[in-house]
């Protein structure tokens, strides 16, 4: 059936990974400044089991402790079936420890993987190849490619034209371990409004700091969620219910753990466009002068304790 078919080949699954050391989650690397490093495994990791970058496509990748699961996108039935031999003997499995090994310079991650399609669990009829054809072919894909995911896609292109350019070998690179943190390099190209005025002055917009980050987390105090949500009102990834789920997901870490997450989910999805002119104007918002004052070094610390 699916070979006398005129219409392409095109069937869906999810790959679903958990890393069985206490030590390091899936989910939590992927949710950290480690995100680039984590999709690149998984995506080279997979291009190794098929032969192509292109062999299979990432859709979404979820977050649900313990497990990171992604939603996969078969467009050839030759490439599927490379896929599940590949996965059938381990040698995804092994391809992605070893990569995950190198992009995060840890110790080996070890992993158990699982592969569902719809509701039958592939990995009980690895044998029966044809099966889990039809099972995989059955289940079209739901969705386009998330933005997330285009944009790890064009950062990782964006990486390896600097990387060609310089000629460079990534681990003796020293300016690449920058990119394992969230916040864009500071002499990166910024958005059209390259000043902005704060209480009469004139000031360059640029990224947002680390010390910017901790400086925030420190003293937005209560209103972390106030500020969070004028940010949302131009970014997607602070939409809700994101902000209450923060705040209940770190409850018990309290105040400045709540800020700092939020705050870095906008930096993290934002990427260049995480300006410190966004983040003073949610403040002015929410008549947060002191706090901006901070920021901009208009005022100490202390005098602001």
């Amino acid at each position: 059936k699916m070979a006398g078919s005129s219409a392409p080949w095109i069937g869906s699954a999810y790959l679903f990974l958990q890393s069985t050391c206490k030590t390091i989650t899936l989910p939590s690397l992927y949710e950290s400044s480690q995100k680039t490093f984590v999709f690149k495994a998984l995506k080279m990791a997979l291009a190794d089991c098929t032969g192509s970058e292109n062999g299979v496509h990432m859709l979404k990748v979820h977050c649900s402790h313990p497990h990171l699961i992604v939603q996969l996108k078969f467009c050839k039935q030759e490439n599927c079936r490379r896929f599940l031999r590949s996965y059938r003997e381990g040698a995804l499995q092994k391809s992605l420890q070893s990569r995950l090994q190198l992009y995060l310079a840890t110790t080996m991650v070890p992993l158990e993987v699982e592969l569902k399609a719809g509701s039958e669990h592939l990995d009980k009829i690895l044998k029966d190849e044809d099966h889990c054809l039809e099972c995989i072919y059955r289940e079209k894909p739901d969705r386009l490619p998330d933005e997330e995911i285009t944009e790890l896609e064009e950062g990782l292109k964006s990486l390896k034209l600097h990387q060609s350019t310089n000629n460079v070998a990534m681990k003796d690179c020293p300016s690449l371990k920058c990119s394992s943190l969230p916040y864009p390099p500071q002499g990166s190209s910024l958005p059209p409004q390259v000043t902005f005025i704060f209480q009469g002055q004139q000031f360059d917009n640029r990224t947002i700091t680390p010390d910017d980050h901790q400086k925030f987390a420190k003293s937005v105090s209560k209103k972390w969620k106030q500020v969070g949500r004028s940010l949302q009102k131009s970014c997607r990834a602070l939409r809700d219910p994101v902000i209450d789920n923060l705040a209940l997901e770190y409850d018990r870490e309290g105040l400045y753990e709540q800020a700092y997450q939020m705050l870095l989910r906008f930096i993290q999805s934002e990427g260049k466009k995480a300006t410190i002119a966004r983040l003073i104007a949610a403040l002015e918002e929410n008549s947060l002068i002191s706090l901006a004052e901070e920021l901009l070094g208009l005022r100490s610390n202390e005098d602001c304790s």
